[in-house]
């Protein structure tokens, strides 16, 4: 039971007055003469916080926003792999050609044009697009990355006296002085054929050396995957979790794709397949036909396509989407062998495989009463099979620094961390404010209630560790995110913050922060989170005083909670999904008494006002 008021020493009362009087602050605003030149002394004091370090064993990775691919090493956390599973998507019935293989068994007497198709694969490709952004903030034609100026659409980004608008417009290329080559500059050109649909992308989320080779295969999948749980009698959807290894337990079958690869950025252009007779002025041949953003392009083995797919056409394999799941499962799609780190973020909810065919058309040659001039004619056409259903990244970590052991065997013994390790899927942090295990007479709690105070903000503030150098410690996490450890949830702070910020990726909700901040000379320096609603409803609202818990914040807009295991003995937790995103850590000062710079340690901040 806490001690009651009149019991409580009230020495511990002087040291937090002494805490308060040190950071006293006086401020005056607009309007203070309407209140009698009355001066609001708004202070601030420091409350001590407690962090523990954590570990996943493993995350749920299935129905993840986007799939990791590649490898990287971190002088910390070690080296970190990513391969993909994905099942395969029906798109529609699975009719190739003009008619239903059942037609064309049955041939049919009143239709002559019903004939075996005889169809084939001539080739099958996998294709899984890069994150682009095209923010064009201007509408001139230039996309802000590239941009001179991206709020003025009569920059002129190429330097070659033309606006970009008027560039865009004009059918010139506002990214080149001379857009058709031809020596000829543009304002002096009047003949330019510079293809106006021509598009520049800036590729995102790639990681590392974006010009690394790298080894990569493709596999079927030879594992079923459930969407359902058998366990709960296929009433829930089934969980699938990060440490799968289906190529190291065996579930392999045809390797559809194997090659040494290096990334291509191009806009990938298709041109028409046949001139149009009717245009004589045109050969379509020439013209594109397609243009696709810059992805990640293999060509897979025809025969598999043509036995396991195009060849089942009419079969029970291909009559419903669980059926086919049952037939062809999936693919595995895994990296090894980097000439440099690479690791890349990939837009799997586009990903998708073009299987193109060939096919036995029979053509009347519009002479529908006369058979003497018709001819069978060898088509072609594409059925797109989309990635989807249940899709899971295999994540992998080793190597890592002894010292992250260290600080999880002491937390475990209820010793707060000096150091708190901060890695997307793999390391977390626990954070108790008001401690009842390090206070368990919850004395400073029941110190800042006896206050007349009136909290006006409350931070969390995480100072990045001085002794790691985020040049050579790699990526730093743009964002963390902190939460309701227990449920997985946002705390309210979050929930009620709709503050915007357009021009800073994953920078929303921005009063809540979390955002990586800099010092002075730019090199970052701290994560700040504001937390006045959560600290107020546990000191005036008496709400329970609830462990948080801080991960990654890779993308805050997806922050549904996934189940995550801690090891054998504690079991499952509830893991933000913007946790599991990328594999970029940060190395942070705890709150352990001894810790490396005491004024930089984690503690709560409070500004408050006396009334």
């Amino acid at each position: 039971m806490p001690l009651s008021k009149a019991l409580r020493p009230s020495g511990t009362l002087i040291v937090v007055a002494l805490a308060i009087a040190s950071c006293n602050k006086d401020f005056h605003g607009v309007g203070a003469n309407l209140l009698e030149e009355q001066a609001f002394n708004t202070q601030s004091v420091r409350v001590p916080v407690y962090a523990y370090q954590d570990a996943t064993e493993k995350v749920q990775a299935d129905g993840l926003p986007l799939a990791q691919l590649g490898e990287i090493h971190h002088p910390v956390f070690g080296k970190a792999q990513a391969a993909i599973v994905s099942q395969l998507q029906l798109t529609s019935n699975a009719v190739f050609g003009n008619f239903s293989q059942a037609r064309e068994d049955a041939l049919d007497e009143d239709n002559i044009q019903v004939i075996q198709e005889n169809e084939q694969v001539i080739a099958a490709y996998l294709e899984i697009p890069f994150f682009n952004n095209l923010k064009d903030s201007d509408s001139d034609g230039v996309i802000d990355a590239f941009d001179s100026d991206p709020e003025d659409p009569q920059s002129d980004t190429d330097g070659d006296g033309l606006s970009d608008l008027i560039e865009t417009q004009s059918g010139y290329n506002p990214l080149d002085p001379d857009s058709d080559g031809d020596g000829i500059l543009d304002p002096d050109d009047e003949d330019s054929e510079f293809d106006q649909e021509n598009k520049v992308y800036q590729i995102d989320s790639l990681y590392g050396n974006r010009a690394a080779s790298f080894d990569i295969k493709v596999y079927e999948l030879t594992y079923y995957l459930s969407r359902l749980d058998p366990y709960n009698n296929f009433e829930t959807p089934l969980a699938y979790f990060s440490n799968r290894d289906y190529v190291e337990e065996g579930f392999t079958g045809t390797l559809l794709h194997q090659s040494n690869y290096s990334l291509n950025f191009d806009e990938l252009r298709f041109n028409y397949q046949e001139d149009d007779p009717e245009t004589t002025d045109v050969d379509e041949t020439t013209q594109v036909e397609t243009r696709l953003s810059p992805r990640i392009r293999l060509p897979l083995d025809t025969r598999f396509f043509q036995e396991s797919f195009i060849r089942m056409e009419g079969q029970p394999e291909l009559d419903s989407q669980d059926q086919f799941n049952e037939h062809l499962r999936g693919l595995i799609i895994q990296t090894e062998n980097f000439s440099d780190d690479l690791y890349m973020l990939l837009d799997i909810g586009q990903a998708e495989i073009k299987i193109t065919y060939n096919y036995d058309s029979y053509n009347l040659n519009d002479t529908a009463d006369d058979t003497n001039d018709d001819t069978i004619d060898r088509l072609e056409k594409t059925y797109t099979m989309p990635l989807g259903g249940v899709q899971i990244n295999t994540l992998k970590n080793t190597f890592a620094d002894a010292a992250i052991a260290q600080q999880i065997e002491q937390s475990n013994a209820g010793i707060p961390a000096d150091k708190i390790y901060i890695q997307g899927a793999q390391k977390h942090a626990r954070i108790q404010l008001f401690d009842p295990e390090n206070d368990p007479l919850e004395e400073e709690l029941f110190r800042v209630r006896d206050q007349k105070w009136l909290i006006n903000e409350a931070n969390l503030v995480f100072n990045i560790d001085p002794s790691y150098d985020p040049v050579t410690g790699g990526s730093l996490p743009d964002r963390l995110y902190l939460y309701n450890y227990k449920t997985g949830m946002a705390i309210n702070d979050y929930v009620k913050d709709q503050s915007l910020n357009s021009d800073v990726k994953n920078g929303d909700k921005f009063i809540y922060g979390g955002l990586l901040e800099y010092d002075d000379n730019g090199r970052p320096k701290s994560y700040k989170f504001r937390i006045t609603d959560h600290v107020n409803n546990i000191v005036r609202r008496d709400s329970t005083n609830v462990t948080l818990g801080v991960v990654l914040g890779a993308n805050t807009d997806f922050i549904a909670p996934k189940t995550a295991t801690l090891d054998a003995l504690r079991g499952d937790v509830k893991y933000p999904t913007t946790g599991i995103l990328n594999p970029f850590g940060v190395v942070l000062i705890g709150s352990h008494p001894e810790a490396a710079q005491i004024d930089k340690k984690l503690c709560l901040e409070i500004f408050y006002t006396e009334y």
